[in-house]
């Protein structure tokens, strides 16, 4: 494995601690001292997601049109730590907005340049993995965030705004990190221009506008994780241990995001892609059903391994049908459709938690996640054989 995707994958450790911390919290605050419906945070989070993948085709492209990926990796990153002070001095729901969405626009920047420059730095045979490792790593800071949030509030009785403030640090560690991250050493010697317009676009290729369309499939079946901490608290768990919500996630999709992606080197993504959706099923029922918190908590674990099993693949196939010297507008490409697909589900599962209540969200997202799991193998087939 390359040291460089070691290193990046260390930067993103650090930044989604700091970014978890805010993120296991923020539905809290605004459903309770600021007074959000579960509609408002729907669309919050929806249009803060989907504000990151359209900003990745921008700066997906201007990484092709350039030849350099470091530049803007390093802005979306530097961007994201630069904006945490904002929530812990927010007071309104309009300044949460607000901050989220320039935290999320810094993801947006990085995302798309920081996936083109993984594949730059990854051999074929070990992409899979590279992606796997990368996403575990992020993960395990995922996993960290909430636990240490967990900590902070008991500290701190509860007070939820200077727990925000802890989430600062780590953001800073991860852009000193990515300042001795390389480029490969030709990179500034392969600028290509792909003109963003429908003929330009079509030199992306039959396979890959296929599997856009099975990224959408996927995005709508999964709206945003914030409902999974609104269910707790629905569910009458501690408001100091909501923040264990995204632990027992991120831990479970730490430890099966990597040997997924080690696995898809050695068979069929789409196979493993498939069953992640069918995961995704199990997860939703058990949202929906439970009525305790045992039946919670596995819940959320099975959609930490729907996400172990789905996300890093994803980037994979990406990876693999896009042509190399396009593969920045690519990634940025595919994260629009899917932000697009993210943004209406999670706006479908806040309008249905507040007309029929938690569990016709979750039953919802069932019927959809069934749906995209059949759907995963005949598009699959509509791509390349060595793509899926």
């Amino acid at each position: 494995m390359p040291r460089a995707i070691v290193a990046l994958g260390f930067v993103s450790l650090f930044t989604d601690m700091g970014s978890e911390v805010v993120h296991s919290l923020l539905p809290v605050l605004l459903a309770g001292s600021l007074g959000a419906s579960a509609l408002v945070i729907g669309l919050i989070e929806g249009a803060a997601e989907a504000l990151v993948l359209v900003t990745k085709v921008f700066s997906g492209y201007l990484s092709d049109a350039v030849g350099r990926r470091k530049p803007l990796v390093l802005l979306g990153y530097g961007l994201a730590a630069a904006v945490k002070p904002l929530f812990p001095l927010a007071d309104s729901v309009a300044t949460v907005t607000a901050a989220r969405l320039l935290d999320r626009f810094g993801k947006g920047i990085r995302g798309a340049p920081r996936d083109a420059l993984v594949s730059d730095l990854t051999p074929r045979e070990i992409r899979g993995a590279a992606f796997g490792l990368r996403q575990s790593m992020d993960t395990v800071g995922a996993f960290a965030g909430p636990l240490l949030a967990v900590g902070l509030m008991h500290a701190f009785a509860n007070d939820i705004q200077t727990v925000l403030w802890f989430a600062v640090v780590p953001g800073a560690v991860a852009v000193l990190l990515l300042l001795k991250v390389p480029e490969p050493a030709d990179a500034v010697r392969k600028p290509a221009r792909l003109p963003l317009n429908r003929e330009g676009l079509s030199h992306l290729g039959r396979p890959f506008w296929w599997l856009v369309v099975l990224g959408l499939a996927v995005a709508l079946a999964r709206f945003s994780e914030a409902f999974l901490v609104l269910r707790a608290t629905d569910r009458g768990l501690p408001v100091a241990w909501v923040p264990m919500v995204l632990v027992v996630m991120s831990a479970v999709y730490a430890l099966t995001a990597y040997p997924a992606g080690y696995l898809s080197d050695r068979m069929a993504r789409s196979t493993l892609l498939a069953l992640g959706m069918g995961v995704l099923v199990l997860a939703d029922v058990a949202l929906a059903a439970s009525d305790g918190l045992g039946l919670l908590f596995g819940g959320i674990a099975l959609w930490g391994l729907h996400m172990g099993l789905t996300q890093g693949i994803l980037a994979s196939l990406v990876a693999d049908v896009a042509p190399e010297a396009y593969r920045g507008t690519a990634f940025g490409v595919f994260n629009l459709v899917s932000g697009a697909g993210l943004l209406v589900a999670s706006a479908a599962a806040g309008w249905l938690w507040d007309r029929q209540g938690p569990p016709a969200a979750f039953w919802m997202g069932a019927v959809v996640s069934g749906v995209a799991a059949l759907a995963t193998p005949w598009l699959a087939r509509a791509m390349k054989p060595s793509s899926a």
